[in-house]
């Protein structure tokens, strides 16, 4: 993508079915466990970048010992500096280790991350500070090693308001009213209570305070916890929890919309937020991963049992389509084939543009990530080089001369390597004009590449605000004088906030947005945004079962490719010489690309929980009062 969104945090949780020793004896290292969780994480790094942290449990650790460890950072480099602060630690136990310890048993007695159940999680901060603080896991601690939970998630709740006042309603005091302090505490809450129930159910039998321990940590009842905390939560998620003594979940919405995939053998068992980490990770074929079903959660016992259960009744599947556009890693054999039929659907699309003047015309991509989607579209045009070439040889027949046969192979896209991106310039510049003119030149272009009066087609993910185009891309593409530039979207135009973990949560910050609020004011139809905003103001403080999306009705009146159209005026840098086009992705389009992550509400409005329309409504509203606000 062209111009950054944060988007995605992600999780990885390992734990180990064997005895510690196993792994030193097998694999020659006494940090099997800690070694996979940073590959992991590392292989998750495009996942979260505004910080990091790992979390480690010891089983069986005698009282008075610490058994739940943590590192967070907020660095420039987060995975780098915790697992320096965790190797280090480790490095420090293995020099004072007796020669008659096994490495193991030294370091669960001596050093921190030395335990069998891992969890670690890459932030990217959607709302709120960049402090250590909003940093995950997130552990909430007791004398009681039941009691003990650490909590790390890919999760936006839209309810947070409701949440945080249910909290309150059964006496606690919550110190933020944040949606991972939320989620934190009602875990807790429950998990106080079902603690509180087997105990009571235990204490009359004839057993010591440490047998009823012992059997509370067995029976816990981890579906019944999710369920009761759960209840009301509406966002999408991915949440996992451990416990102090070695049970751990992972728990995923009942939409579907935040992935969740997990492996298991006898030796381990994985949970990461994409397919192909694990499979590099551990070198397993794909058909051994599966995804965590929306609405169960994946509990792994202390004594290694693993199963999946259902914690809420499931809604229809909302997988997020943006994964597959963007966010997750293009090394997953299926998103790699969809991205490309993201290409290969725009192909006609761009031909039709171009007049099918391929000779004239010059195909690239901005930025590296829309280099599939790229493969796809030429792989089609190709195709239809092909056919051309066929039509024309069979046209002209037996008395083809060697010349018409040479003319017929140079029909052929030009592909060319257009933009480069040189460095991520900080624009601290106050002066508006200076400021622009150094966005201006974060990219470089390769000059003689592009003939005087070409067209000029370029590929980017998706178009979101269209500040970068409007302030550098098109200007440097200027430089090169084609005739016309074609800026084509692997996505559909994007219309509508998300609040299910996409820092896309504000209407006025879409370009397609403030295309339609022209286009309305265009052509004498401002009454539809008084219409709207009359409509949202009298949702408010609805159940969110009967808000209905009204920021429908903005768009309805016009065609995408009227939308389209505007977008491309509304991105025109004033001084432009060559003419602009936009191009988006159909809806049709993407869903025959990926045909099984049907959620596409930023481009079509269509929320899979009922939070979402009245965060859209809201949206809307902060948009009419000019207030430079989250919508949630």
């Amino acid at each position: 993508m062209s111009e950054p969104i944060k988007h995605e945090c992600g999780i990885a949780l390992i734990r180990l079915l064997k005895p510690l020793e196993y792994y030193e004896e097998k694999y020659g290292t006494s940090t099997y466990g800690l070694n996979k969780l940073y590959l992991l994480m590392e292989k998750q790094h495009n996942r979260g970048q505004d910080g990091a942290g790992i979390a480690n449990i010891k089983f069986d650790i005698k009282p008075g010992n610490d058994f739940i460890a943590r590192e967070r950072s907020n660095s420039n480099s987060p995975i780098k500096d915790i697992f320096n602060e965790a190797n280090k630690d480790i490095a420090e136990a293995l020099g004072t280790c007796p020669e008659n310890y096994r490495k193991t048993e030294w370091l669960k007695e001596n050093a921190r991350f030395s335990g069998e159940l891992f969890l670690g999680h890459l932030r990217y901060g959607t709302f709120g500070r960049n402090t250590i603080e909003s940093c995950h896991p997130f552990v909430k601690t007791s004398n009681w090693l039941t009691k003990n939970f650490v909590l790390a998630g890919n999760f936006n709740l839209t309810n947070v308001d409701e949440l945080f006042n249910m909290l309150i309603n059964i006496g606690q005091h919550p110190k933020e009213k944040k949606d991972t302090i939320t989620v934190l505490e009602k875990v807790s809450h429950f998990l106080d209570e079902e603690v509180s129930k087997l105990y009571h159910s235990l204490k009359d039998q004839d057993l010591t305070s440490r047998e009823i321990s012992s059997k509370i940590a067995k029976e816990m009842d981890i579906q019944s916890i999710l369920q009761d905390a759960c209840k009301r939560w509406d966002g999408g998620y991915a949440m996992a929890g451990l416990f102090g003594h070695g049970d751990a979940f992972v728990a995923r919405d009942p939409a579907g919309i935040r992935p969740a995939f997990f492996y298991q053998d006898d030796e381990i068992v994985v949970v990461a937020s994409e397919r192909p980490v694990i499979q590099t990770a551990f070198n397993v074929p794909l058909e051994s991963i599966k995804e965590i079903e929306p609405a169960h959660a994946l509990i792994i016992k202390k004594d290694g049992t693993v199963e999946q259960k259902q914690f809420r009744e499931k809604l229809p599947e909302k997988q997020c389509s943006f994964e597959r556009i963007y966010f997750s890693r293009g090394t997953d054999a299926d998103i790699y084939e969809e991205r490309k039929n993201f290409g290969r659907y725009l192909a006609p699309i761009v031909l039709d543009a171009v007049h099918h003047d391929l000779a004239n015309t010059v195909f690239s991509y901005i930025p590296n990530t829309a280099e599939t989607c790229f493969y796809g579209m030429n792989e089609e045009i190709r195709d239809y080089t092909n056919r051309v070439q066929k039509e024309m040889i069979v046209d002209l027949g037996k008395d083809i001369t060697p010349e018409q046969i040479d003319h017929i192979f140079e029909i052929s896209p030009r592909v060319e390597k257009i933009a480069v991106k040189d460095a991520k310039l900080r624009t601290f510049i106050t002066d508006e004009a200076q400021r622009d003119d150094l966005v201006a030149h974060v990219y470089d272009t390769t000059y003689g590449a592009v003939k005087p009066g070409d067209n000029l087609v370029v590929i980017d993910d998706s178009i979101v605000r269209g500040t970068t185009l409007k302030q550098s891309i098109l200007r440097i593409l200027d430089r090169l004088n084609p005739q016309k530039i074609i800026v084509v979207s692997s996505a559909p135009q994007i219309r509508y906030p998300d609040c299910y973990g996409i820092d896309m949560a504000k209407l006025g910050d879409f370009v397609a947005f403030r295309a339609a609020i022209e286009l309305l004011k265009d052509t004498n139809r401002t009454h539809i945004i008084d219409d709207v905003y009359e409509k949202a103001l009298a949702q408010l403080g609805l159940p969110d079962t009967q808000v209905v999306n009204y920021v429908k009705e903005i768009y309805a009146p016009f065609t995408d490719k009227e939308v389209s159209a505007k977008i491309a005026e509304l991105l025109t840098p004033v001084t432009m010489k060559a003419e602009v086009e936009v191009i988006y992705q159909t809806v049709d389009g993407l869903r025959h690309s990926c045909p099984n992550h049907t959620g596409d509400w930023y481009f079509t409005g269509e929320y899979p929980t009922p939070g979402g329309n009245r965060v859209v409504n809201q949206s809307f509203i902060n948009f009419i009062e000019n207030r430079n606000e989250r919508a949630y």
